[in-house]
């Protein structure tokens, strides 16, 4: 193999390994520029040049990151503020091992060397401007449907996409859209009840929000600890996942005490309930919570293919 050749050989198979239903994740995508920008900066390198003691990539987080991909001209502002996922940290080192944590470019000449990199930088940078320009989610709200449809419509169309944010933020919408004397916090999707102290993804007096696409065992340990604290726990699920939150509810002995409601019928009923107050179109109310949700999505997140539009 030509030594200029290795990076291209090793990066097209590296890509497709780390595809998940045809999508490469933005935080693998991110973590695969700063691995070969270290790569071009000091080749080869050693695993404590890159690696921390916890096992991430260095320069995965902060001013460091972000200058990493301001330099190869993607504006992290849209595309990523940091690589947050133990698997792009994997994915990482999968990729250093597969080119020998530099020692298969020895052979290059340092110039030579420098543009083989930056030609492979180029074909990552390629994917991440992919990410950002893609359209956003949209709703079609034909009269004939219910409010619960165009929710659902919304949810389908965000499957593959979201993972958990499209949800989570349509809830926060609807909270502060039907409660607008009180605050409604808003964090990124991927912040966790224990880094930020919640008790849950909403806390409304003595009722405690969870919102999840895929419910499993640990969001319904949370329910129970809400249990204990004296707080009613709510679990949001899609409607095809009610009955797998109602199971693993039952199995953990609280099926009685926790109100378990498929997301779609949350937002339906507070848009007909609201727009029955308000003396206006069901449509008209689904705007406005909309607006609301692209405005929370603005402000905590970095993918705005997620902000939805009405067609």
């Amino acid at each position: 193999m030509n030594p200029t050749d290795v990076i291209t050989k090793e990066l097209a198979p590296w890509l497709e390994s780390c595809r998940n239903k045809g999508r490469i994740a933005r935080n693998t995508i991110a973590v695969g520029i700063v691995v070969l920008d270290h790569l071009r900066r000091r080749c080869p390198v050693k695993k404590t040049d890159v690696l921390s003691g916890r096992g991430e990539i260095k320069g995965a987080r902060g001013t460091a990151f972000q200058n990493t991909l301001s330099r190869y001209g993607i504006g992290y502002q849209k595309f990523l503020k940091e690589i947050t996922t133990r698997q792009a940290h994997q994915d990482g080192q999968r990729l250093l091992d597969a080119l020998a944590w530099g020692e298969k470019l020895k052979g290059i000449p340092s110039p030579a060397r420098d543009a083989v990199i930056s030609n492979a930088i180029g074909l990552l940078v390629h994917e991440a401007n992919l990410w950002t320009q893609r359209q956003h989610l949209k709703v079609s709200c034909d009269q004939q449907y219910s409010p619960a449809a165009w929710i659902g419509s919304i949810l389908d169309e965000a499957k593959g996409r979201s993972g958990g944010k499209v949800e989570q933020h349509l809830v926060g919408a609807k909270l502060e859209a039907r409660h607008p004397d009180i605050e409604i916090p808003n964090y990124p999707g991927h912040a966790g009840d224990v880094q930020t102290g919640r008790a849950g993804d909403f806390t409304v007096g003595s009722t405690c929000y969870h919102v999840t696409a895929t419910p499993g065992s640990d969001v319904v340990k949370k329910c129970a600890a809400n249990l204990a604290a004296r707080l009613h726990p709510v679990l949001l699920v899609p409607r095809q996942q009610t009955e797998k939150a109602r199971h693993i509810a039952e199995d953990c002995n609280i099926a009685d005490r926790v109100t378990i409601i498929a997301i779609e019928d949350f937002i339906a009923l507070n848009i007909i309930e609201m727009s029955t107050g308000q003396q206006q179109q069901f449509v008209s109310t689904l705007a406005d919570i909309l607006k609301r949700y692209n405005r929370r999505l603005e402000s905590v997140e970095t993918d705005m293919s997620l902000k939805i539009e009405i067609q």
